[in-house]
C-alpha cells in the first residue's frame, strides 16, 4: 500500500535529492518521473495527519487510526495513523464471532431462535443483561448475539464462543485478511482475564468467571492481588509481578486479541462489501452494529448527525478502541467508509473516548465524505 509522508515540507528535501541522483534517459522520462513523484496526497489525508499530530500530542497517550473508502481500491483511499503496529483490539474480537454465528445461520446449520442453556460456568464479569439471568435460563443465540455487539456483553460472547468453537472463531477471522498475521489468536474473554493473571501467578486459569467477577468488585488494585494470592493459598510478596499495572503490560506483549488496525479495517470492509456474508445476513449484522450503544461517547460523538455509523467498541485496562462502517449520503449509493481508531496509555477512560470523539471529528472535518469521488 502507498503511503503518503506527512508533514509535506518532509516530502519535499527527500523528492529534490531523489531526483537529483536519478539517471535521466530523456527530457520526456524526466518530466515523467517529477509528475509521478509530485503527486500528493488528497488535501483530506493532509488535514487529518495534521489534526491528529495536535490531538495525540496533548494526550498524553498513543492514537492508532486507519480510514479506507469502500469502493476505491487506490491509495487515495486509504489512510492509516499508526496502523501497523500491533494494537490490543479488546471487543473488537466480538465482530468475528458475529460473522461467524450469521455464516453458520446463512449455511443453516443455526438459526437465531436457537436456544443456548446459561450455566453457572458462563458468567464473566462485564456490562450486559446475560448476567442477569438465572443459571439454567435457555437464551436465544438472537438474544446473545444482540447484546455482545450492542452493549459488549461478555458473558454472551463466551456462550457464543463456545458454541461455535474457537477454532471456527479464528478461521473465520483470518479468511478475511490478506496477511495472517494482521490479526493475532482470539480468546474468551474469560481467558482475557486468567491470561492477564497467569503473568503474576500460572494457576491463575484454575479461576472461574465467577472469581473474576468477586475481583472487580474490589477497590484497588492492591486489594485484588492480595484476594488473588490468598485465592491461590500464597504469599502476595510470591506474586511474579508487583502490580497488575505490569501483569497487563505483560499481557498486552502476547499479541493475543491484538491486531494491526488496517487488518482489522481490512475485516470490516469484506463485511462491508458483502464478501464475509451474503446479502441479508449482511444486512441483518450491520442493522444490528447500527444499533451499538457503548460507543455514543467516542467516534460516532464527533462524526456527526448526517453520518450513519455500524461499530463496535473495546475498553481495557489503558486501552479504548471503536471500529466500524461509516455512511454518508441518501439512496442506493452512500459514500461509505471503514474507520478503526484505538487509544493507549491512558488510565482515564472517559479522557481515551473524548480523544476518540475529536478523532471522529477530525475525520469528519478532514472532508473525507466531501474530497473523495
Amino acid at each position: 500500500m502507498l503511503r503518503w509522508i506527512s508533514p509535506p515540507s518532509l516530502f519535499l528535501p527527500a523528492l529534490v535529492l531523489a531526483l537529483l541522483l536519478t539517471p535521466l534517459s530523456s527530457e520526456a522520462d524526466w518530466r515523467q518521473r517529477v509528475e509521478t513523484r509530485m503527486t500528493s496526497p488528497p488535501v483530506w489525508m493532509e488535514r487529518l495527519d495534521a489534526r491528529l499530530a495536535l490531538l495525540e500530542a496533548g494526550f498524553g497517550g498513543e492514537l492508532g487510526v486507519y480510514v479506507w473508502m469502500l469502493g476505491n481500491e487506490g491509495p487515495e483511499a486509504r489512510y492509516g495513523w499508526r496502523d501497523r503496529e500491533t494494537w490490543y483490539l479488546a471487543s473488537l474480537i466480538k465482530v468475528p464471532v458475529a460473522i461467524e454465528l450469521m455464516a453458520r445461520v446463512e449455511a443453516g446449520s443455526a438459526s437465531l431462535d436457537d436456544r443456548l442453556v446459561l450455566r453457572q460456568s458462563d458468567y464473566v464479569d462485564g456490562a450486559g443483561p446475560t448476567n442477569w439471568a438465572s443459571p439454567g435460563s435457555e437464551l436465544s443465540l438472537r438474544e446473545l448475539l444482540e447484546p455482545m455487539l450492542t452493549v459488549s456483553d461478555n458473558t454472551a460472547s463466551d456462550m457464543l464462543i463456545d458454541f461455535l468453537g474457537l477454532v471456527s472463531v479464528n478461521r473465520q477471522a483470518q479468511s478475511l485478511v490478506h496477511d495472517p498475521d494482521g490479526l493475532g489468536p482470539i480468546t474468551t474473554l474469560v481467558d482475557v482475564r486468567r491470561h492477564v493473571y497467569s503473568q503474576l501467578h500460572p494457576d491463575a486459569f484454575g479461576l472461574t468467571g465467577l472469581d473474576f467477577i468477586e475481583l472487580r468488585e474490589l477497590e484497588s488494585d492492591e486489594q485484588r492481588l492480595r484476594w488473588f494470592a490468598r485465592r491461590l493459598g500464597i504469599e502476595r510478596d510470591s506474586l511474579q509481578l508487583p502490580s497488575l499495572e505490569e501483569a497487563f503490560r505483560a499481557y498486552y506483549a502476547t499479541g493475543l486479541n491484538g491486531g494491526r488496525l488496517d487488518a482489522f479495517a481490512e475485516l470490516l470492509v469484506a463485511l462491508g462489501e458483502g464478501r464475509a456474508l451474503g446479502t441479508e445476513a449482511t444486512a441483518e449484522l450491520l442493522a444490528i452494529l447500527s444499533r451499538t450503544s457503548s460507543g455514543e461517547r467516542r467516534l460516532k460523538a464527533g462524526l456527526g448527525r448526517d453520518i450513519r455509523f455500524a461499530h463496535k467498541t473495546g475498553t481495557q485496562h489503558r486501552r479504548a478502541c471503536d471500529a466500524g462502517i461509516a455512511s454518508h449520503g441518501e439512496g442506493s449509493a452512500p459514500q461509505r467508509a471503514v474507520v478503526v481508531a484505538c487509544t493507549r496509555g491512558v488510565l482515564d477512560v472517559a479522557r481515551s473516548e473524548q480523544m476518540l470523539a475529536a478523532v471522529g471529528r477530525a475525520i469528519y472535518e478532514s472532508g473525507l465524505f466531501s474530497d473523495v469521488p
